[in-house]
């Protein structure tokens, strides 16, 4: 049995919907990051970067979301997560996963973690502001990118979900709170709407405890 080590609506939450859209049998393993128990040495031995998720299977421990995503839709081809090594659709697949992972989540950090990146973190109002209104630029020409890229088109990847569109829904998610959110494009507002209504994702967000009525128009 799988065990995906997770805290609600963190990067564990796209692995959480894989494995609830592949139905396989899992166990959830809390790690509460109220206190930092990513950081404590019994996580640390599971995952030693010290950050969420990881996912046991049996004696195979894999960390990072997308690294997870990925071996979850290989592992069990028959929910069809990804498109056939032969199909042209496998190719975009990758780019996908990669652009999400590598471009989207990487901005998103930034803009709720602003202070990271400052040198003297104990004068940081005016500069943690100035980093999320640049931040709040830049994702948005990454939304504008995606809504154009989801002209149509019912997924990432064609007109069969995959394991990349889970992915993208747990980003969007997070980006509720921007001045522009998602929902206000188009394309991704219909596209937010499908997953929302996706059994998978109903049935984790119960779980998770993650309210999504508003999207499900």
């Amino acid at each position: 049995m799988y065990t995906l080590y997770y805290f609600p609506r963190n990067a564990s939450f796209a692995p959480h919907l894989l494995l609830q859209s592949i139905g396989v049998p899992y166990e959830l393993t809390l790690v509460d990051r109220k206190v930092d128990q990513q950081k404590s040495a019994d996580y640390l031995k599971v995952n030693p970067t010290g950050r969420i998720p990881a996912l046991k299977d049996n004696d195979i421990v894999i960390y990072e979301s997308a690294a997870i995503c990925l071996y979850l839709a290989e592992k069990h081809p028959e929910a069809a997560l990804i498109p056939s090594s032969d199909s042209p659709d496998r190719g975009q697949f990758y780019q996908w996963l990669c652009y999400l992972t590598a471009t989207f989540q990487p901005e998103l950090m930034i803009y709720f973690y602003p202070e990271r990146h400052l040198a003297n973190k104990e004068d940081k109002s005016e500069l943690t502001k100035s980093i999320k209104d640049g931040q709040q630029r830049r994702l948005s020409d990454i939304l504008t990118f995606l809504d154009t890229q989801l002209e149509g088109k019912t997924y990432l990847c064609g007109n069969k979900i995959s394991a990349c569109d889970y992915f993208l829904f747990m980003l969007l998610h997070w980006a509720s709170g921007l001045d522009t959110p998602p929902i206000a494009y188009p394309n991704l507002k219909r596209f937010i709407s499908l997953l929302a209504n996706d059994p998978a994702v109903i049935a984790v967000c119960e779980k998770e405890g993650t309210p999504i009525s508003h999207y499900q128009e």
